[in-house]
């Protein structure tokens, strides 16, 4: 999931959030909702925001769903972009960085 780090706070890009589907698979709208319930904002047409004293708890989801083997690994990892001077270090274990152009 492509993000960026603005004044402590991680957006998700809208498009690479998980969708939730009515009667669809268990795991992935728990993901869902999972997420959206520690957004501090979760808008339809946004990007997801994250405040810094919720990524403990972001790593530590995506850590749990990664481990579950029900997502793919690019559902569960947080590519940052290159011109960032460092992923922040409670993130670490959930980043990567993002793919050159």
């Amino acid at each position: 999931m492509r993000v960026k780090l603005e004044n402590e706070i991680l957006f998700i890009d809208r498009e690479d959030l998980p969708n939730y589907k009515k009667g669809g698979a268990v795991v992935r709208n728990s993901y869902f909702w999972a997420l959206k319930s520690i957004a501090g904002r979760a808008s339809r047409d946004r990007d997801w925001e994250f405040e810094s004293e919720v990524w403990l708890a972001l790593a530590r989801m995506l850590m749990s769903f990664r481990e579950s083997g029900y997502l793919f690994l690019s559902e569960t990892t947080l590519e940052f972009p290159h011109h960032i001077d460092e992923i922040p270090e409670v993130l670490r274990s959930v980043s990567a960085w993002q793919d050159q152009p």
